[in-house]
């Protein structure tokens, strides 16, 4: 799928657009660094990674283990709800395919839901 979405470029793009979200974003934005190039760049090399491109975030980074690299934060419904709208959003802007796009949101929903580690306030 990879290839079919455009290559690294796709994936460059959206996660630009996507963290322009997060940027603003009251719930999510204390979650991240000041700059936010870093987690764009990890970002950008795990989506690619899961989609059929080049292995360059185990590389760099290792074993993904989304779950535990992200259990030091706060994530309830409602940030898993605000992260998942800016992907969302992020694919909307990406005008694809209706097959491209649904695999992309089907895949980020199971991803959100699997994060969640804490229950709602």
């Amino acid at each position: 799928m990879y290839e079919r979405l455009g290559g690294m470029p796709f994936f460059e793009s959206l996660t630009e657009r996507f963290y322009q979200g997060v940027a603003t974003d009251e719930v999510l934005r204390p979650m991240y660094p000041e700059d936010l190039e870093r987690p764009r760049h990890h970002l950008c090399l795990f989506l690619a990674q899961f989609w059929g491109g080049p292995r360059t975030y185990d590389d760099e980074r290792g074993s993904p283990r989304l779950r535990a690299r992200h259990l030091p934060f706060k994530i309830d419904r409602d940030a898993r709800d605000r992260w998942l709208g800016h992907m969302r959003a992020a694919v909307e802007e990406a005008r694809l395919g209706a097959l491209e796009k649904a695999q992309l949101l089907n895949y980020f929903e199971a991803a959100a839901n699997h994060m969640i580690n804490s229950p709602d306030d």
